[in-house]
Order: C-alpha cells, then structure tokens, then sequence
C-alpha cells in the first residue's frame, strides 16, 4: 500500500520554512525542457511475481559462447572458495566499517588489500579502493595536478578510450587543460610525446600495455617527466604485473588499474572496482580512504579508517576528494583471489595469457589474408586485420559460438576490418584452433 511519510501540513510548514509556494519550485533552476511530466513505470509486483519476472529477463541472458574479447573487461578463471568465502554475510551485508570496534574483520581485509596492491604495484600506499579503472585514472590526474600545482594533463592516446572519455570529463569541468596524444601503429608516439613535455605539464597519463595490448618502454618519457617535475601516471593491466617489471620499479608516480580481472566475473559490463597507489610522500593526495593499523588504549593491534579527511567529513571544498565511498565487496573478492594465487600463481596466470595468446598471433599469421600488426610487442590482447569487415566477420564467428574480438571501428571509423581479440588461461588450444 502507498507509504507518504509527511503529512500535507508537515509538508506546507517546511515550504513555509523555506519560502516557497509548492514542491515544484524546489526545481524552478532546472531548465522547462529537462523536466519529466510523467514515469510511465507499471504497477508493483508481489514478492512471487517479482521472482518469476526477473527469471524470465535472467532467460535472455546468453553465457554459453566462448569469449575472446578484452579491451577492459577479462573472462579470467574465479576460484569457487572467493564465492564462497566473499558471500558471508559477514562481507556480503555489511556496511561501509566506520564503527572500527565492530568492524575489525572488514577493515583488517581491506587492510590486507592494500598490502598487497602495494606488493604487485612496487608503490608504497595504497587507498582502499575507487569505483572503477576509469574513475581510478581520473582521480590519478586530479592528483598530479594537486602535487605538482600546475594545470597541464598529457593523455597517451593508446589509453582504453572509455577511461580517456570519463578523464576528459573530470578535468573539463575543473578548468584543466588538457590533451590526448594519439597512438601511432597501435603504440605510444613517443616522439610527440618527448616533445610535448614541458616545465607546464602537471603529469602524463598512459597505460601499459595499452588498449591495443601493446607493450612499450616509457623510460625516457618517465626521466624527462621528472626532470620537468611532472608526474608519471600508468593504468596497468594488473595479471600482467605476475610477468612485466611492476610500475613502482618504472619510476612511475601513481598506479591505477581496474580490479575486475582479480576474482571477479564479466557480469554483462559490472561491478567492479578500481585502485590507485602511489608513492609515500603522496600519501596526503590520495582519494577516498585508508585502512590503517594502530594501538586501542589497552595496547592491542586493530585496524581502522585513516586519514578521512577527504571526503563527506570535512567541507566538501577543501576535500582532498569528493568521491565518498568505494568497492569494498568487489576489493575483498580481488582480496580472497589473489590470497589464493599467491605471488607464484599470479606469475604463472600471466605467462600461461602470455603463452596462449603467442600461439594464437601464430596461427593466425598462417591464415590467408589475416595480419597480426602487433604480435611482436603485444601481451594477451592485439590487433588484427581480415578480409572481411569486421562487423562481418565477428558476425559469423558469433553464429559459431565465439565471441571473437572487439570490433574497433566502433572505436575509430578507420579500423573498418581490425578486431582486438584477447586470450586468457582459460582459453584452450580446442577453442583456439
């Protein structure tokens, strides 16, 4: 039955209150046009009907194909124990732990989440995750501009174009100039961006491998960043961290990456989380929370949230950030997973992407007419070019059973007949041939 939880009075007092007429001109800011003049929603159902409508939606789901496709989002192995260990109530139900006495088993794993970006990213401090990879970069140039005080971004081209959208959507509304360096044959265009490099650049966004799978060594750009006190940025692919030299170790200033690839499904698109880690004497400019280890007054050793002052707690202008929450159940999957792998066990789900993707580049050069045009400095994602138009052929692949790729006309008109295709340790030799 309909709820109102003010009656008309309380609701003619608070106008009163606050001198206006009716509830509408609380909205009277908004432009005429936005305005909704009705929700066309159906009734509400009951608990079984409601069951029977979302199983029925559930239906249409199609999750029997086999997926080569990346670009953000990895169908990786999920070990049953972080269903399992992730779905207690404990972890499942709980809210964000700002009442540390009660909350010490939630805040000693998030605790231990850092540890260990902090372990696979060589940075030093860790925050206790972001919404995703994409806001996680976001917040990074946000930072850069904070620490070194001027207002200048370089984005590398070759960054996953949907975090380069949400980037350019942080910095617009800040007043921060900024510029996107296009990528040149699927790589970074390193002489552009040595070029633009000056005492005006506040940091230099770039990802490793790139969108494309790419690998690339950005030392010079990294010494030449920091000689011009700029900070270098990398959003890394972090299953590729059991196998390529970890950005702390690069000379990198702040990682950040999206975490979806650490014990967590595809689920159509979501959720996931991000993280971001950076160096100790940056440790004040990180977004969101840290989870940290101290004394209670009788000397025993608990966790607890730290350096809040960031967000909802103080004035929303002198925030080090306004985001206010994270992805504390997606980042204690990622938690449970790599606990269960291990440092031995993350290197060796690298090398077998690594491994199965190289035997795929090959028997794809064999066939007629099929270029691989990055398969010599490539991980577990590239690029290749067909016959067919794209949209065709994965067309066909699909009625087979596979997704095979990413169609990236669909990022840039020109690519008409190149595919993004990526291999993970689930891939077998049977689906690749």
């Amino acid at each position: 039955m309909p709820y109102t939880p003010h009656t008309d009075e309380q609701v003619r007092e608070m106008l009163d209150v606050i001198g206006i007429e009716n509830e509408s001109d609380l909205f009277s800011s908004v432009p005429k046009e936005l305005h909704i003049s009705g929700i066309n929603l159906p009734e509400g159902l009951d608990e079984h009907s409601t069951f029977e409508k979302f199983k029925s939606l559930a239906a249409k789901n199609v999750t029997n194909k086999t997926i080569f496709m990346g670009g953000g989002y990895y169908d990786h192995i999920v070990p049953s124990a972080v269903d399992a260990l992730a779905g207690r109530s404990e972890f499942y139900t709980s809210y964000t732990p700002y009442q540390a006495e009660a909350s010490q088993g939630t805040l000693q794993v998030l605790y231990e989440y850092q540890s260990m970006i902090c372990e696979i990213s060589g940075m030093d401090v860790s925050n206790a995750s972001m919404y995703d990879g994409a806001s996680a970069l976001a917040e990074s140039a946000l930072m850069a501009v904070r620490i070194s005080r001027k207002n200048k971004i370089l984005i590398d081209g070759g960054i996953n174009p949907t975090y380069i959208e949400v980037v350019k959507t942080y910095l617009s509304f800040r007043d921060i100039e900024f510029e996107v360096i296009d990528a040149k044959d699927f790589k970074t265009d390193r002489e552009t961006v040595l070029d633009k490099i000056d005492g005006t650049v506040a940091g230099y966004l770039f990802q490793n491998p790139n969108f494309f799978g790419t690998m690339d060594d950005f030392t010079a750009i990294i010494e030449k960043l920091h000689e011009n006190k700029a900070l270098a940025v990398i959003s890394a692919y972090p299953i590729s961290l059991g196998a390529l030299k970890d950005p702390g170790s690069m000379g990198a200033d702040i990682f950040c990456a999206d975490g979806q690839c650490l014990g967590n499904y595809l689920n159509f698109g979501g959720p996931t989380f991000g993280m971001i880690a950076t160096k100790e004497k940056y440790i004040r400019n990180l977004p969101g929370r840290i989870i940290g280890r101290t004394l209670d007054k009788d000397d025993n050793e608990i966790f607890v949230l730290t350096m809040q002052a960031r967000e909802q707690h103080i004035r929303r202008h002198r925030a080090t950030s306004n985001i206010c929450s994270n992805q504390n159940l997606v980042a204690v999957r990622s938690t449970i997973f790599m606990s269960l792998l291990g440092k031995d066990g993350l290197e060796n789900m690298a090398n077998l992407c690594f491994a199965k993707a190289s035997y795929l580049k090959d028997e794809l050069a064999k066939v007629e007419g099929v270029l691989v045009l990055n398969a010599q400095d490539s991980f577990n994602e590239f690029v290749i070019s067909t016959p067919l138009e794209s949209s065709e052929l994965l067309e066909q692949l699909k009625e087979k059973g596979f997704y095979a790729g990413i169609n990236l006309a669909n990022i840039d008109a020109q690519f008409k007949n190149e595919i993004l295709v990526t291999v993970t340790e689930k891939r077998t030799k049977e689906q690749m041939d």
